[in-house]
């Protein structure tokens, strides 16, 4: 991934909450000589390993897990917040007009060897572990343990479990970093106005480390 000096994101508690506020990873895989992608949400184990441990689930009946070769590298694509920037945004633009469309954006890149978990009581922890970790903003929290326990077990035949401790994370947080500061304001409360808050408070809160730099 090409990542500009000023986008570069190395703080791993940084990396990982971006995962955990966006777990539906894009895996992606070659299999059998060809590229291929999944959809998958991911529970993040952050303490397991050096860069923590992704773990999830897929249907039986997906031809993925037999396609697998034993320790395959594979590569998950999180993708957090982002939103379009339009130049008349800048203030800075109705001084010298050199201004052009840009996209923000943040993102995570992580890699490692895959593997297969064909274990009910490994696929019982993750589903649990991914139910609590989605379920915890509610107000009345859903558990696996409210579904019927034969209704349960008949699910778990029917996923198997994919594991992948993590050996790379790379982190890109294009969030105006390389504009004046009052650029970079104007581009944030654009995207507020829009609606587009998530990403917008993304730039906020860059340009308050930026402006205590």
């Amino acid at each position: 991934m090409y990542i500009p000096r000023h986008f570069q994101e190395h703080d791993i508690d940084v990396l990982q909450g971006l995962i955990r506020a966006n777990p539906l990873g894009m895996l992606i895989v070659q299999c059998e000589g060809v590229l291929e992608a999944f959809d998958i949400p991911f529970a993040l184990c952050p303490d397991e390993g050096e860069l923590g441990t992704l773990r999830a689930h897929i249907a039986r009946a997906n031809p993925l897990w037999r396609a697998l070769q034993p320790a395959q590298e594979v590569l998950v694509v999180f993708r957090g917040p982002q939103g379009y920037i339009s130049p008349g945004w800048y203030p800075g633009k109705l001084e010298h007009h050199k201004e052009v469309p840009t996209w923000n954006y943040q993102t995570v890149q992580a890699r490692g060897k895959i593997t297969v978990q064909d274990d009910a009581d490994f696929v019982l922890r993750q589903i649990t572990s991914l139910t609590r970790q989605q379920e915890a903003p509610m107000e009345m929290p859903w558990q696996v343990s409210d579904a019927p326990p034969a209704f349960i077990e008949a699910m778990l035949k029917a996923i198997v479990g994919i594991e992948i401790p993590l050996a790379s994370l790379i982190g890109k947080t294009k969030l105006g970093q390389n504009k004046k500061i009052e650029d970079q304001a104007g581009a944030a409360q654009g995207l507020m106005a829009k609606g587009e808050c998530e990403i917008g408070e993304a730039m906020l809160a860059s340009l308050a480390k930026r402006s205590g730099d």
